[in-house]
């Protein structure tokens, strides 16, 4: 029998080449495969968050959020490790709350530090939890110098102009910041938000509203039915006045268009959370205070896209509307401009941040 050697070598190069397109197809997949675990091992990155100021009940519970275990896929693996316990030095509801708040971190397993920069040096976002509104910038300033994505709990800050500067700064050094309330993620304001009763043509809120002599009125806690309001009503205030009594205040602001939105704050008597939406298709409550958890599950998707969750014209205008509110107190109730505010805030914005840029 003759062998037909062409026909061996024929199939000997098919073989060979069989083989050799094998293993490139496995050789793919291999690197397919790795691609793939690196993007998820990627996705699941510990994101390091930095606390600055322990004087806040805030503090212990948003660092449980994000640090129950087993870990909440919500929280987007973002874990506190590092806090800096200052935080005011001049107010005693607050300064006398940082050994508390300190040792429950510590007992949390979170690293306590000496400054700010230690803190930095530790993390990569930052929650600027100081109760006290009055060194804000000066710590913001800090964080933004470092590029890191910072929360900034309320108030921004203690006056119009320095939420200003804050906001003016992180713009400068191109840092996303975001402040916002817990307040504007409750369930109702959210459903009134996203279109429940249609465009909002009114709107009512309140809230309690102490008060701190270092800070515009309503900044210290009236901030909550304020933010409220405009997660209703949205920005496009025009003016606002005030009527104050010795427990409580009423605050009328007129939007563009007509539409009419009030605070009402409360001191004394029962106090809570809540008001009502008026829209073109219905008329739904805002409903009570939601807890902290769908703040937390938006600060961990904030730092983790580095997207801005509001617009800040939004968070700075809600602020002018206080301001405008304690200017109207000072005037006996005169309506006093969104636009007036804002012009003197921003004149002295300049001074805050002279040299600072």
């Amino acid at each position: 029998m003759k062998t037909n050697h062409n026909s061996l070598r024929r199939h000997a190069h098919q073989a060979l080449a069989f083989l050799f397109a094998f293993s490139l197809g496995i050789a793919s997949t291999a690197v397919a495969q790795d691609a793939a675990s690196q993007d998820a091992a990627a996705a699941q990155t510990t994101l390091r968050i930095g606390v600055i100021g322990l004087d806040t009940s805030h503090v212990p519970a948003f660092t449980k959020s994000f640090n129950q275990e087993p870990a909440n896929p919500e929280m987007q693996n973002c874990r506190v490790v590092a806090a800096y316990p200052y935080g005011s030095r001049t107010i005693e509801s607050s300064y006398s709350r940082i050994p508390k708040y300190t040792e429950q971190m510590q007992s949390m397993g979170i690293e306590i530090v000496d400054s700010i920069d230690a803190l930095l040096d530790r993390v990569d976002c930052v929650l600027l939890e100081t109760n006290d509104g009055k060194p804000h910038l000066k710590q913001a300033l800090e964080v933004f110098k470092a590029g890191k994505p910072v929360f900034i709990d309320k108030p921004v800050a203690s006056n119009l102009a320095e939420v200003v500067a804050i906001y003016r700064a992180a713009e400068h050094y191109d840092v996303p910041m975001f402040s916002s309330s817990s307040l504007r993620y409750s369930d109702g304001a959210q459903a009134i938000r996203n279109g429940k009763v249609g465009a909002v043509l009114g709107c009512n809120a309140y809230s309690p509203a102490s008060t701190e002599p270092s800070h515009t009125d309503l900044f210290w806690y009236g901030i909550h039915g304020v933010e409220s309001l405009y997660t209703c009503m949205g920005a496009g205030c025009q003016s606002v006045s005030q009527t104050s009594g010795e427990g409580r205040e009423l605050v009328v602001g007129v939007w563009s268009g007509g539409r009419i939105g009030t605070f009402h704050g409360l001191r004394e008597g029962k106090t809570g959370y809540g008001g009502t939406a008026f829209g073109e298709k219905g008329i739904a409550p805002i409903g009570d205070y939601g807890g902290y958890k769908p703040l937390v599950v938006q600060i961990a998707k904030f730092f983790r896209t580095r997207e801005l969750p509001i617009d800040p014209q939004e968070t700075i205008e809600l602020y002018a509307f206080m301001e405008a509110a304690a200017e109207s107190r000072k005037r006996d109730g005169k309506s006093v401009t969104i636009a007036e505010v804002m012009q003197a805030a921003e004149q002295a914005a300049d001074e805050l941040l002279a040299g600072q840029l």
